[in-house]
């Protein structure tokens, strides 16, 4: 390819440089970095400037502005794009110096978009799909939003840059379907249409036809000339005018500028070489040394960045004059606070509980604990990946979503729980609800990528997550899971709770809505549980992950540590131990998490001295050994389950009192 093959005089001036100041910093910073990819970045500069530059609300002044169009970069690799925007428009964070050390330890610059490492990056993305699903999530939010508190003050929209890959994942399915049946109007994804992935021409993999894909899903879809600034344009506004999600295929040639390389997978994953760069200099016409924009093309940008401003203005004026009570509803949601009148209404139903015991599934507590919940709360959003009734996550007075009426406060999400996992953090990044949603526990397989997320970016994401163990019963080993509570528990930054009770479970749900940076597993059970909390106390005693339950009579010799339904199994261990004159105690851990956060004081006491320390758990080991010690006993699983009673099931397995008791004898 040639410098006569491209003709940049095609291009308005100021269009033409602002695109190449894109292409230049991000083959700059990929050179520099030696690591990157320049394609995708190059390709879509034309795209991305057109958004920027003529559609896109925002205010790098006040990045965090609730109005605020979103842009989700879910092709995350090509992050040089999305810090080169950022960079050129003003916003804080992005500096020149911060390019230069792109994928460096300690710059803001990753090499896949981070969120919360510089202001206008709206959600983590790189895992290829999962900003699209993010994306229809934070739209979801803005239609509920508008439905509550009125166009006037909720008024944006959801872009999303996607790629060939994005499109080939899974999720990207989900995604797609749950946009189309929800009628999401203000959420236009910009397809980079350019036949090229890691392993060469997407021909080798794919012969899908995209647009009619997401036509069948009830979008509306164009296909352009990705580096026609006008048919760009007018597609967006096309896009805008619809009522319904909007795709446009962009057709782009990856690595746009580059000579020898542009349009070949030499251009997606590695940097393009000092000859190259130079090369492509000149056929940009781009003379400038590298990382320098010249004052002309950087005036043009930061201009750019301040066309909101009259929006942003006028937008202030509507919140001032909003309803007292509206706005505080409404700031409220945004800041994500909880109500003070909720700590004392989970205290009025605790002691409740205590007056009058109550022994059901802790999957029924959980909606036991929301019908407290979202009688106080207004801004929580509930929902199931098609197992409402089995999850039990909605309360009597919640009203579900439809299509063409948002008013409402629970989503059916269907059997989509990988896109259901993302779209709620999409919900929770664009702000406004606190997310929950369920499937069953062995289905968080489906979801994980998506939790990994939640717990990398510290969202509030609530997973309900019932039928947690063999307990579930007839439905077998695909359905039980036994190697989830382990594997979820080595996720850094996510809270996994199993409460024992009805009184732990509310307990739990208090401190998964207290956790406003961190997401949070509750895994819930099938099967009915004794009420084991028989004392009333204000305080939380889930809050410090462990905590003894049952105190020994007499000098202690054992200690139990069990979780969830194994409580019971504790409990009945040890009466027959103390009957033995055995002193045995028991500790109830709803989190390893937080306990593990605890002071070595607290630990050691709830460890105990130098006993027998057995734990019970209807799982595999694996993570036990912080609890029991290398001498400690464990009662659990070590294989997959079975189709049976749940009786059967704990006793074939030897989950069972009487295993408990072998176990610490054979250690005195």
């Amino acid at each position: 390819m040639t410098k006569q093959d491209i003709d940049m005089n095609a291009f308005p001036a100021t269009q033409k440089d602002m695109a190449n100041a894109i292409r230049a910093l991000t083959m700059d910073a990929v050179q520099a970095a030696n690591s990157g990819h320049p394609g995708m970045p190059m390709g879509m500069a034309d795209v991305a400037t057109v958004l920027f530059g003529q559609f896109l609300k925002y205010s790098p002044r006040d990045p965090n502005w609730p109005d605020r169009d979103r842009f989700v970069l879910s092709a995350g690799h090509g992050s040089m794009l999305m810090y080169s925007l950022l960079h050129l428009t003003g916003y804080d964070g992005i500096s020149i110096e911060d390019i230069k050390n792109f994928r460096q330890l300690g710059s803001p610059c990753a090499g896949h978009p981070e969120y919360g490492e510089a202001p206008g990056i709206e959600t983590t993305t790189g895992p290829l799909g999962q900003g699209m699903a993010n994306a229809v999530g934070m739209a979801m939010a803005e239609k509920l939003q508008a439905a509550r508190y009125g166009s006037d003050i909720v008024d944006h929209y959801t872009y999303t840059i996607a790629g060939d890959g994005c499109l080939m994942e899974g999720i990207s399915h989900e995604a797609i379907s749950m946009a189309g049946h929800f009628k999401l109007s203000k959420l236009i994804v910009l397809f980079d249409d350019n036949g090229i992935s890691i392993d060469g021409p997407t021909d080798l993999t794919v012969s899908d036809d995209q647009c009619a894909r997401f036509a069948a899903c009830g979008w509306h879809v164009q296909a352009i000339d990705g580096h026609d600034p006008a048919a760009i344009a007018d597609a967006i506004r096309a896009a805008k005018a619809s009522d319904k999600p909007s795709m446009i295929a962009c057709k782009t040639t990856i690595g746009f500028g580059s000579p020898n390389k542009q349009g070949t997978a030499a251009t997606h994953g590695a940097a393009l070489g000092d000859d190259e760069v130079a090369a492509t200099r000149e056929v940009l016409g781009w003379p400038h040394a590298p990382f320098e924009i010249p004052t002309d093309v950087s005036d043009a940008w930061l201009q750019a960045g301040n066309r909101s401003g009259a929006d942003y203005q006028n937008w202030q004026g509507r919140l001032a004059n909003m309803d007292t009570d509206a706005r505080a509803a409404f700031e409220a949601a945004n800041a994500g606070d909880l109500p003070a009148s909720l700590d004392e209404a989970i205290n009025a139903y605790k002691r409740e509980l205590i007056a009058d015991p109550q022994n059901v599934a802790t999957r029924k507590a959980s909606q036991m604990a929301l019908e407290v919940i979202n009688g106080e709360v207004p801004h929580t959003l509930g929902g199931s990946a098609d197992l409402t009734g089995s999850n039990n996550t909605n309360s009597s007075k919640m009203v579900p979503i439809t299509p063409d009426d948002f008013s409402g406060d629970f989503v059916h999400y269907g059997v989509r729980e990988h896109g259901m996992a993302a779209a709620m953090n999409g919900i929770a990044l664009h702000g406004g609800f606190i997310p929950y949603s369920g499937t069953f526990l062995v289905f968080t397989d489906y979801c994980r990528p998506a939790i990994r997320l939640s717990a990398l970016m510290g969202q509030r994401v609530i997973y309900v997550m019932t039928h947690d163990s063999i307990g579930l019963g007839e439905d077998g080993p695909t359905h039980q899971p036994v190697e989830h509570v382990a594997s979820l528990r080595a996720i850094p930054g996510l809270n996994v709770y199993r409460p024992a009770d009805v009184v732990e479970t509310m307990e739990c749900w208090q401190l998964a809505l207290q956790s406003a940076d961190a997401p949070s597993i509750i895994a819930l059970t099938r099967q009915g549980l004794a009420q084991v909390r028989l004392e009333n106390t204000d305080e939380n005693l889930c809050r410090r992950g462990a905590y003894e339950l049952r105190a020994a009579d007499g000098d202690e010799q054992v200690s139990l540590f069990a979780t969830g339904s194994e409580v019971a199994i504790a409990m009945d261990a040890r009466d027959a131990l103390q009957a033995e004159g055995i002193a045995t105690r028991i500790v109830s851990i709803p989190s390893f998490e937080l306990f593990a956060q605890q002071s070595d004081d607290y630990r050691q006491e709830i460890l105990g001295g130098d006993t027998v320390r057995i734990g019970i758990e209807a799982g595999i080991k694996m993570g036990w050994e912080g609890i029991i010690g290398d001498k400690g006993g464990f009662v659990g699983m070590n294989s997959f389950g079975a189709s049976a009673p749940i009786d059967d099931l704990y006793n074939h397995f030897g989950i069972t009192a009487e295993r408990v008791i072998i176990e610490a004898k054979a250690r005195l």
